[in-house]
């Protein structure tokens, strides 16, 4: 039988953060997850959420390509009261986040 896509388990993950049920959000997860992004490194769920529980970002996303285990969303993220395009890979290890990058151009939040 074959497995979801990742891209489920993203897209469900970023829902959650959308409506801030981070509690939710953490059920996609691995509890070693590391993000990578543009303005700094985390690892842990623990340090991601207390970044995501105070930011309260807002995804739109626009595309979803995946497969089994990678998962790659272009999105628009509301942040700083400013719309900023990015791209997030996902990468899924045994049905969770285990790693996620993050790219965008942060002058506009400068």
């Amino acid at each position: 039988m074959a497995q979801p896509l990742a891209g489920d388990t993203v897209l469900s993950f970023i829902k959650a953060l959308n409506a801030e049920d981070f509690k939710m959000a953490r059920s996609f997860v691995h509890p070693d997850l590391t993000f990578i992004g543009v303005l700094g490194t985390r690892h842990g769920a623990d340090a991601y959420f207390a970044d995501m529980e105070k930011m309260k970002l807002k995804y739109e996303i626009e595309k979803t390509v995946a497969d089994e285990t990678d998962a790659c969303l272009w999105y628009a993220i509301q942040m700083g009261g400013k719309k900023i395009t990015a791209c997030g890979w996902y990468h899924l290890e045994n049905g969770k986040i285990a790693e996620f990058k993050v790219l965008f151009d942060p002058r506009p939040l400068l």
